[in-house]
């Protein structure tokens, strides 16, 4: 069902000029140089990687940042995800724009079929043509929809991926059961009909959230490849020859952004002999600057603060490539980061750090309560609750509970004097350690702040005073707004100017 959709002229009439001490709040904030940034270092870090790029648009729903997250002025296929059919059907104007610039285009329903989706699915295929639709399937009950769906589609066979759980039991099928090689055949019998075309294998690893780690999650990446390629083996056993390659597609943010690791572009050279950054695969090496370089581009990253084993999934990727298979990686929120995301560590500080987070709900201080909170701690109301923010912890991972990060947002170094200099940020060791002024408490449009840290450390606050709120979980909080302020902090003297303002896609 769609939602309302604002006008984006009558929304840039009233806010593109003004800085955001002059805005509505709560209000939630995107700043364009931060997920540009972080838009390319992923399509950057798959190129390098002879990886194909599946960028999913649920954090933020916008045509805007799709645009950033694809390259809009690129060469290269547009793959995308989405997780409502309202999404879907935004995209087309933007897809067909695509198309007519001689860019192949798909999307992606990442839901397993319902029945009730078919009708609107249809709709999408026949407006892309052939190719240009992929579905999720995880069950042997939702392979005849295929056929209705190709039927109502005009004759368009849907792609299909096949979805398997590799331990977030979200959805999926578990491999090696007999429901996965049910599945498979069920799946296999449908092509061969030409009811669908099955594209490849899909997972999601939900659970590497969990991890706090640097690099932590590469593992999990290659867990996630293993486990694709035992059901893609079974497929290609089983399979009629002369088919298209099997897609294997991993990722969520944090085991996609791994693969921004420098020392992992020497897979490129999967077909060839291997490369020479790094010794035993661990770290590369750096210039005379102390920025590292590989040989494949003149860009420069940050140092490798902490030493990986990048060996084993380097050789993964040339093994499955050879093996003749086509690795894809996807992932979504990774344009505005988050503070669970800081949490996870798939990446380290000088890759990953609170100087990256794209996003924020600016919020006013409604009231200031000392010594209200546990041993004498400030408190203070700010008027985003849970529907401005989300309702989303960090999962404290901590040996004693209760010591780790648990709050549901933390007050950014912005606004004030005071809190651009001496306000504390997320470090090296977050969760862990942390500080400042978190929001330990919500309620439907109530958010609590508390001072964390030594009373003589407090910034204080003022009523009347406006603050920046990282969030735990973007997507989450995305989803209580109608739309996007956006400034660019590349705007010298201007950085709080908003210069956009971006509409989501609300509604299923």
């Amino acid at each position: 069902m769609a939602a309302i959709q604002i006008s984006k002229d009558l929304l840039r009439d009233q806010f593109v000029g003004k800085t955001l001490h002059e805005v509505i709040t709560p209000a939630v904030v995107l700043d364009l140089a931060k997920v540009e940034e972080n838009c390319n270092l992923m399509i950057k870090a798959a190129e390098r990687l002879n990886l194909s790029w599946r960028a999913h648009i649920k954090t933020h729903k916008t045509e805007e940042l799709t645009r950033l997250q694809v390259g809009d002025k690129s060469s290269s296929d547009v793959n995308l995800i989405v997780s409502t059919i309202i999404e879907a059907e935004k995209l087309v104007p933007l897809l067909k724009e695509y198309q007519e610039k001689g860019r192949k285009v798909n999307v992606l329903y990442s839901f397993p079929l319902y029945t009730s989706c078919i009708e609107r699915l249809a709709k999408v295929s026949s407006a892309l043509g052939a190719g240009a639709l992929t579905v999720m399937v995880d069950h042997v009950d939702q392979v005849p929809l295929l056929a209705t769906l190709t039927s109502k589609s005009g004759g368009n066979p849907p792609l299909v991926f096949l979805k398997v759980n590799v331990g977030s039991n979200r959805a999926g099928v578990i491999p090696d059961t007999p429901a996965c090689s049910a599945l498979v055949d069920s799946l296999l019998a449908s092509e061969a009909a030409g009811e669908s075309a099955l594209l490849g294998l899909y997972c999601h690893a939900g659970h590497s959230y969990a991890t706090r780690q640097d690099w932590e999650a590469m593992g999990i990446l290659g867990a996630e490849f293993e486990a694709l390629r035992k059901v893609a083996e079974l497929v290609r056993d089983r399979r009629a020859p002369g088919k298209e390659p099997l897609v294997l597609s991993v990722g969520a943010t944090p085991t996609a952004t791994t693969i921004q690791h420098p020392d992992l572009a020497t897979a490129k050279e999967t077909n060839g002999t291997n490369g020479t950054n790094g010794a035993n695969g661990t770290n590369g090496h750096t210039n005379g600057n102390g920025t590292h370089t590989n040989g494949h581009d003149a860009t420069t990253t940050p140092n490798i603060l902490t030493a990986v084993p990048t060996s084993h999934l380097k050789q993964l990727l040339k093994s499955l490539k050879a093996e003749g298979f086509l690795l894809e990686v996807h992932a979504g929120v990774y344009p505005t980061l988050d503070m669970q995301q800081l949490a996870a560590h798939a990446r380290d500080s000088s890759f990953l750090n609170s100087t990256k987070i794209g996003v924020s709900v600016l919020a006013d201080v409604a009231s200031v309560y000392p010594s209200r909170g546990p041993d004498g701690a400030t408190e203070a109301l700010v008027n985003a609750g849970c529907i401005a923010l989300g309702r989303e912890p960090c999962e404290d991972r901590g040996a004693e509970p209760g010591k780790h990060y648990t709050a549901w947002g933390m007050v950014a170094p912005w606004g004030s004097a005071e809190l651009k200099k001496n306000l504390p940020v997320p470090g090296p060791k977050f969760p862990a350690e942390h500080g400042g002024w978190e929001v330990v408490k919500i309620s439907q449009e109530h958010g609590i702040l508390r001072w964390v840290g030594k009373s003589e450390d407090e910034v204080p606050l003022k009523t009347g005073q406006r603050v920046q709120i990282w969030p735990n979980h973007s997507c989450i909080t995305g989803a209580g707004h109608a739309y996007y302020l956006v400034v660019d902090s590349r705007n010298e003297g201007r950085e709080d100017e908003v210069v956009d303002v971006w509409v989501r896609w609300n509604g299923w």
